[in-house]
């Protein structure tokens, strides 16, 4: 595909947005996640691609599209978040990335990301089975 001038080699300046959220609030606490640990896990996934040749990264036969990147960062919290499972505890939470490229070009990436343990999943699965 042709992408006109961003074919080539150029910079990119991305203002980065991620919405957490949930059906339900932590019954103590009244929030989604705590705002601190998310600002964390996005600036560890962020440090990966600040100031670097995407194809330094990626390899020079992938099209690093906003919406490529914008998967990345969804993936890369993904991770931080089911390593740490201090966000999610047995939930469920949806997360939706959107990289802007100026104020009116933008590519977002979305998804359901969860922390149950492989048993809980494992028997949800196991229920919607037999509810077919």
């Amino acid at each position: 595909p042709s992408f006109g001038p961003a074919g080539g080699m150029h910079g990119a300046t991305y203002t980065v947005d991620v919405e957490w959220s949930t059906d339900t609030l932590d019954p103590d606490l009244n929030w989604v996640m705590d705002i601190g640990y998310a600002m964390e896990c996005l600036s560890k996934v962020l440090a990966e691609f600040n100031y670097k040749n995407m194809d330094d990264v990626f390899g020079p036969n992938v099209m690093t599209t906003t919406e490529f990147l914008a998967r990345c960062v969804f993936e890369g919290l993904q991770m931080q978040m089911q390593q740490q499972q201090q966000s999610l505890e047995e939930k469920t939470m949806f997360l939706k990335v959107k990289l802007w490229e100026s104020h009116k070009a933008w590519g977002s990436y979305q998804g359901y990301i969860s922390n149950k343990s492989s048993s809980s999943q494992e028997k949800e699965e196991d229920d919607e089975k037999q509810e077919l």
